[in-house]
């Protein structure tokens, strides 16, 4: 694929959508394009986690360690490891390819230095994850207060 493939591709994904085409273009030129063949792990539960992940074709298991059933199925155009975009952290899921997937890897230093080279666009990715983390707060409180009546009766 070329570059302006990747760009295109980039812009299609949530949140990093926000950043614009010339930041994109940095992450486009930097990133690794990895192939995970049917039943491989693209990362396991508990690893460092060096950068994000964009699922480019096929789908992942993503499942906890120890997770009977509990496991998500993600696609394209879905962005792993948000935070580890922004700071150290460790794989809280293991990702294995339910079939022929690739994807591309993000390292944390290469998403710094653009959000370091694009000021507004670090500012605009800030509000985003506040309002995220916001809106997710919010959601916690409600299930705490549903939980908490439920456990006084």
């Amino acid at each position: 694929m070329s570059i302006e493939d990747d760009i295109s591709f980039l812009e299609r994904v949530p949140t990093l959508n926000l950043l614009g085409r010339q930041a994109l273009r940095i992450l486009a030129i930097g990133a690794q394009s990895r192939h995970v063949p049917t039943g491989q792990v693209l990362f396991s539960a508990g690893e460092d986690a060096d950068g994000g992940c964009v699922v480019r074709e096929g789908r992942f298991k993503l499942a906890p360690p120890g997770s009977a059933g509990k496991a998500v199925v993600v696609g394209p155009f879905t962005l792993l490891g948000e935070v580890a975009l922004l700071a150290p952290s460790r794989r809280p899921v293991t990702a294995t390819a339910l079939e022929p997937s690739s994807a591309l890897l993000i390292p944390r230093p290469l998403f710094r230095k653009m959000l370091d080279s694009f000021p507004e666009t670090a500012r605009k990715l800030r509000d985003t994850l506040v309002a995220q983390l916001t809106s997710s707060t919010r959601e916690m409180h409600k299930v705490r207060a549903i939980l908490d009546a439920y456990e006084r009766k």
